[in-house]
């Protein structure tokens, strides 16, 4: 008898070591997750700080605006057509 429940408080000691291990591993794993998203997150924030730079700089303002077709008051736009084809 006393055998036996021995066998059963070591068994539930492994189980609940074995549960401690799986949970242990989980969380690394998520760990590892949560740190390749903040990774990402912050690179994701560089390009947009740099896009903000961009849109404020009033050259690149006006690139984005000739790119659109807009000019300025004043200006003539002028439509070259017939070109050959590369």
């Amino acid at each position: 008898m006393g055998r036996s429940a021995l066998l059963v408080v070591l068994v539930a000691v492994f189980g609940l070591y074995l549960q401690q291990g799986i949970s242990l591993l989980s969380v690394r794993s998520q760990a590892h997750h949560q740190q390749a998203e903040v990774a990402r997150l912050q690179h994701e924030n560089a390009q947009l700080a740099t896009q903000q730079e961009s849109l404020q700089n009033p050259a690149s303002i006006q690139q984005a605006a000739r790119a659109l077709g807009m000019v300025k008051p004043g200006e003539r736009p002028y439509v070259v057509t017939g070109l050959p084809a590369h």
